[in-house]
């Protein structure tokens, strides 16, 4: 009774700390997606002609601005009654009538989270002596939010923005350091994947999980990773390098992708050339990324859940009954879509990856 009644109640949204019960009512769509690179988006459809309502050529019901207009905070709740959970909390950033042949009118409603002002924020600007965590406390601050940054990073003599965006460049210097970037309400996160304590959440294929696809590759996993440069200051060659430790310390038991692959094929070195450091530290931290990006993928997940509102980017996922080398924890999930209509109700899609095959039987 209540994977029914998950998979058919209506989002709830919220206006000016109001829920709106017409939204409800007419609504016929709905996508809410995120990533681990930040900036949560929503597309709302409504159903804009009802009992009362002219339609075309007169007013349409959704589009009078009563409800909602550019710049209103909207936020969205999923989920049966009394165990929703909010999904999305942004603003409008875009309307849209939809007129088709033979069908009612819709009314489409767009939205982002908060990282919406830094994606539409262009900057040319240096910073000096920073680290990554300044730049983003120092962007935070600059667009009235809060920050909470835990980025293990080195220090930079100099940082330059060129040209980009401050949500381009903060996801620049994410990427950089592997670290997720997240914006909850008026809080900016930048945080290292270990500290972003996401809910734990267990799905078991042929009840919550309808479908599933599961990977184990070894195209892409490295036993090594080496990053070089050259540092002026202190006239000397960079040459830094991390090896399997950088995912052992964060790894689910069972067999990680370098070792797998050092196993079956031999060992395998890659040379970051991408971005050049300019000091050995930079250099180290970079290589320790780029090592935890490959081997973190080792195994890869994407499934659709019968709804699963509490799933979001950052949860901790358990998979059962979905095959002996891919099943347990130590799924992080990387990835989350949010969808509801009229006529399958709640599905939530999610892509999540996990560094570890569990050992043979």
């Amino acid at each position: 009774m209540t994977e029914t009644l998950l998979a058919l109640a209506s989002p709830v949204f919220t206006v000016a700390r109001q829920a709106v019960g017409a939204l409800a009512r007419d609504c016929v769509r709905l996508v809410i997606d995120e990533g681990v690179e930040g900036l949560r988006t929503m597309e709302a459809q409504f159903v804009a002609s009802a009992i009362g309502a002219p339609g075309p050529p007169g007013p349409t019901l959704h589009l009078d601005g009563s409800e909602f207009d550019f710049g209103t905070d909207i936020e969205v709740a999923i989920g049966p009654e009394g165990n929703q959970y909010v999904v999305f909390e942004g603003s409008v950033s875009g309307l849209e009538i939809v007129l088709g042949d033979s069908e009612p009118p819709r009314v489409v409603l767009l939205a982002e989270d908060k990282l919406m002002r830094l994606r539409m924020t262009r900057r040319m600007r240096t910073y000096t002596d920073v680290t990554d965590a300044d730049v983003a406390r120092q962007i935070a601050q600059e667009h009235g939010l809060d920050a909470d940054v835990s980025a293990d990073g080195p220090r930079y003599d100099v940082l330059q923005q060129v040209n980009q965006s401050d949500l381009a460049f903060l996801r620049d210097r994410a990427r950089l350091l592997q670290t997720d970037l997240w914006c909850r309400g008026r809080t900016l996160h930048m945080s290292d994947r270990p500290a972003r304590r996401g809910e734990k959440i267990s799905l078991a294929h042929g009840a919550d999980l309808l479908s599933c696809r599961i990977s184990a590759d070894l195209a892409h996993q490295r036993t090594e990773v080496t990053v070089g440069g050259y540092d002026a200051r202190a006239k000397a060659v960079i040459d830094e390098w991390a090896g399997t430790d950088a995912i052992d310390a964060e790894a689910s038991p069972g067999r990680t992708g370098p070792k797998v692959l050092e196993r079956a094929l031999g060992a395998s070195a890659s040379i970051r050339v991408r971005d050049v450091p300019n000091t050995t530290a930079e250099a180290s931290a970079w290589a320790r990324a780029e090592m935890l990006r490959r081997a973190r993928r080792f195994v890869t997940a994407r499934g659709v859940t019968r709804g699963t509102p509490q799933l979001s980017v950052g949860s901790q996922l358990s998979l059962e009954f979905v095959g002996a080398p891919f099943e347990g924890d130590g799924y992080y999930v990387t990835q989350v879509t949010h969808t509801y209509d009229n006529v399958r109700g709640l599905r939530t899609s999610f892509e999540a990856e996990r560094a570890t095959l569990n050992e043979a039987a």
